[in-house]
């Protein structure tokens, strides 16, 4: 909570200093009224025999009551003036905490991504971050208002009478003995309702993204069964915290309930024996209904708190988690390879894992040449492309990068150099002309036609309501899956890099498409470097090398032809997929 208070700055020092100095002017305010009404109680006790400085009865009782009024409008201005700051200041911190989270997530590796789960982070940016701003904008507008009112009313009091203070004093500590009964109670229970918050929105999550599954393998019920235990055990713990909070409010009207009647019963006795007199019992009944307030707003707040700080904990583990991946220092890049990519005896294990998913794995794609990767699933061929945009850092070894260590690069130069086509789909909410240009906003019309012309994307846009404004829904949930794959191949067409890395990108094209397209990459892209990871060995026949991945390891390199003759692996792909007669005419 510390943390989050300092991203106030320091105009939001000064906007917290000025909320004190108005939660005082509200105490201040709030503190003068019970004197005031006994002083008008005094004023009209002693009618008969009253002679006024003034000579009129109803005018002392006037401007006694303009000042009550003048206190009053005083003590509702600086209340709004706290509530605006409190409102202010909550926000900034909130907004510019979100914003570091955000910044934070974004500049994470993948393992540190699978390490807080996407579910635990959306949870984390949205519900804890609500629950933030709620208890700070609470603790804003009470925190320094509430304590100072209390003490001052204690001050007053003692001031007053011992004997009604003591009656006071009783149950001020039954009120805080039940408030701290209630908050050994309920404060264990936030933890586990943000974690099992994260757990909703995992299933929520994974329900929605795997629906077509659901529906088509008549999964529905279970899946509500599945969110309905997860559902019911965090009802069970809110309904649970929720009961035991708000115990404090009934049980704060009961004791204040009792006091009243004990301060009438005890100042009655000690007004029959002259030792106190009405006025100053109305006025000990109000500053003694301040002092209840004042302890009671801060122990509620005392209770609502714990939970903003497991969620400020929650939110500063994102902020204090170390990037595995460090971004290079070097910006000196003249006189390097241009559009090579070399491995360079490379091993990598995931963090946790007992095997390596890759084994000492070596090789070396010249400027212009084609490199392959195929093998079966769980091989290892996504793990290997994604160490060269350093998505997960090697564990040993090299990968360079146009003659450079990648580790040695700024984010920047590294990503500027590469065309990055994804196994999986991935399109943006927004125009098709915005999706495909997200690599390069200032691309000119030709480079953008281009683009879909060599992506084989041209038809299928042209047939589209507003062709390149056509609205991509989030996901790209509108389009098929082909055509989502040549957009996203349009997409790293348009920035026109060194390096082109293909996963697997052409497994939703047909055979026609996926052979057109590739004629067209190797005419229109000419000395760029392609690495392309596939299934389908037609895809891969005319690459310069292929490379054969089998559980991490290379066991076999070279073109098709050489490894139909050398590699047992590469040859049972191959017959399973197509005729010898077929491979013999590739």
């Amino acid at each position: 909570m510390i943390r989050l208070l300092g991203k106030m700055g320091k105009k939001g020092a000064w906007l917290f200093a000025l909320l004190v100095l108005l939660a005082a002017i509200q105490a201040f305010s709030d503190l003068m009224l019970p004197d005031l009404m006994g002083r008008i109680i005094s004023i009209i006790q002693s009618a008969p025999f009253y002679e006024s400085s003034i000579g009129n009865l109803a005018t002392d009782v006037f401007y006694t009551g303009l000042i009550m009024l003048a206190f009053a409008i005083v003590s509702a201005a600086a209340n709004i003036g706290v509530c605006y700051l409190a409102s202010n200041l909550t926000m900034r911190i909130v907004s510019k905490a979100r914003k570091e989270v955000f910044d934070k997530i974004t500049s994470f590796s993948m393992t540190e991504l699978d390490q807080f789960s996407t579910s635990s982070l959306v949870t984390r940016t949205t519900n804890d971050f609500s629950q933030i701003q709620t208890s700070f904008n609470q603790a804003f507008r009470f925190l320094i208002y509430a304590p100072l009112l209390a003490i001052c009313a204690i001050l007053m009091i003692i001031r007053k009478n011992l004997t009604l203070t003591a009656v006071t004093a009783v149950a001020i500590i039954i009120l805080l003995a039940f408030v701290l009964l209630i908050f050994f109670i309920a404060v264990p229970k936030f933890n586990s309702i943000q974690k099992k918050t994260d757990r909703v929105n995992t299933v929520s999550r994974e329900n929605l993204t795997g629906i077509r599954v659901v529906r088509a393998l008549n999964a529905e019920q279970l899946e509500e069964d599945k969110f309905e235990v997860i559902n019911t055990d965090l009802t069970k713990t809110q309904r649970f915290v929720n009961r035991s909070t708000g115990l404090i409010m009934p049980f704060m009207n009961l004791i204040m309930g009792f006091l009243s009647v004990a301060i009438v019963w005890v100042g009655s006795y000690l007004i029959q024996g002259d030792t106190l007199e009405l006025p100053e019992m109305t006025a000990f009944t109000q500053y003694a209904t301040q002092v209840l307030v004042g302890f009671l707003v801060v122990a509620i707040l005392f209770v609502i708190m714990p939970r903003a700080i497991v969620c400020a904990k929650r939110i500063n583990e994102i902020l204090k988690t170390n990037n595995s991946i460090i971004e290079g220092k070097n910006d000196n890049l003249d006189g390097l390879e241009v559009g090579t990519v070399e491995f360079k005896d490379v091993s990598f294990t995931y963090p946790g894992a007992e095997k390596p998913v890759l084994d000492h794995v070596s090789f070396k794609a010249k400027k212009g040449e084609t490199v392959a990767f195929i093998g079966a699933t769980g091989s290892g061929k996504t793990t290997l492309i994604n160490l060269i945009p350093r998505f997960y850092d090697v564990t040993s070894g090299e990968v360079l990068v146009d003659g450079r260590n990648v580790k040695d690069y700024r984010f920047y130069d590294l990503f500027d150099r590469l065309g990055y086509v994804p196994q999986k789909g991935v399109l943006f909410s927004g125009s098709l002309r915005f999706n495909v240009c997200y690599g390069k906003p200032d691309a000119s019309d030709e480079e953008f036609k281009e683009a879909l012309d060599i992506a084989q994307a041209s038809e299928f846009v042209a047939k589209l309501p507003n062709q390149e404004n056509y609205q991509i829904s989030q996901g790209g949930k509108n389009v098929s899956g082909g055509q989502r794959q040549r957009l996203q191949i349009a997409r790293a067409i348009v920035k026109k890099p060194e390096i082109y890395i293909f996963d697997d990108s052409f497994s939703a094209l047909d055979y026609k498409t996926d052979k057109v397209l590739r004629a067209e990459l190797k005419n229109k892209i000419k000395g760029a470097t392609l690495i392309l990871v596939a299934q389908r060995i037609g895809t891969i026949l005319d690459a310069d090398q292929i490379i054969v991945l089998d559980e991490g390891k290379v066991v076999g390199h070279g073109t098709h032809k050489e490894l139909m003759k050398t590699c047992a692996v590469y040859q049972d792909i191959a017959y399973s997929q197509l005729s010898k007669e077929e491979l013999a005419n590739a």
